[in-house]
């Protein structure tokens, strides 16, 4: 089985449904297994800032999916929950994003592990060290509890824990 690390984000209401919704269609398919899930932090938009507070949280699963099978489970996902990609950053009923996969790092057309922004956005590393502190980045060898240290403060004031993971 391989192990994957999967963020997910949502700033239009119902945005708790968005995310319990996500979750219950993710583990649905028999080759998912949910590990983990962190709780449910509320952050500030990054990008485009025009928009609502987002709900993120990170999940842990295991997978028998190679990467871009797995891709296609989250944005076949991300579409049955009427996500629009009309605004780059902008408002979404849901986004899946695969953070890490295994220890690989690679870029194909489709896919780029671990997640391109992932070591610079506290709306993911603070959910991840949550539920994985000493998981190691793969890009710097570094852990996720030390990525998480040392992000600016300006990243970290607008990221607050929502709710705690059930």
């Amino acid at each position: 089985m391989n192990k994957a690390y999967i963020a997910l984000g949502t700033n239009i209401e119902p945005r708790q449904q968005h995310l319990e919704k996500a979750i219950k269609l993710l583990v649905q398919k028999e080759n998912i297994e949910l590990i983990s899930l962190s709780s449910i932090y509320e952050t500030a938009p990054v990008g485009y800032t025009d928009q609502a507070h987002f709900l993120n949280m990170v999940l842990e699963i295991e997978t028998s999916l190679y990467p871009e099978k797995l891709l296609d489970v989250c944005q076949a996902i991300e579409t049955q929950l009427g996500r629009e990609r009309t605004i780059r950053f902008g408002p979404r009923t849901i986004d899946l994003d695969i953070l890490l996969y295994n220890d690989e790092n690679r870029t194909s057309e489709r896919l780029s592990l671990p997640h391109p922004r992932m070591g610079e956005r506290g709306f993911v590393l603070i959910p991840l060290k949550e539920i994985a502190p000493n998981l190691i980045f793969p890009v710097t060898g570094k852990p996720i509890t030390e990525l998480v240290n040392d992000l600016p403060e300006q990243d970290k004031k607008d990221i607050h824990l929502w709710k705690k993971a059930e």
